[in-house]
């Protein structure tokens, strides 16, 4: 598993908040438990499985509900 932190676009209020947790949730690979979204940071952090997912499947996810990845970091 890997962990990565993705800094988010100014998240605005907390059904923002909670758009990205099930963007990143719905992306098959990611450890569902592992899922911080730090409101006040505008980050998401989480675990995932680099054999099924990649970064960019959850940036594209979290783009699909409306909101900008603006870098990431896995390690």
């Amino acid at each position: 598993m890997k962990k990565a932190t993705l800094q988010l676009e100014t998240l605005t209020c907390p059904s923002c908040q909670q758009k990205v947790e099930a963007a990143v949730k719905s992306v098959r690979g990611v450890e569902e438990n592992s899922i911080k979204v730090l409101f006040n940071a505008s980050k998401v952090k989480f675990d995932f499985d680099e054999s099924i997912a990649s970064l960019d499947d959850v940036e594209d996810a979290i783009e699909k509900v409306g909101f900008t990845v603006e870098s990431a970091k896995a390690r």
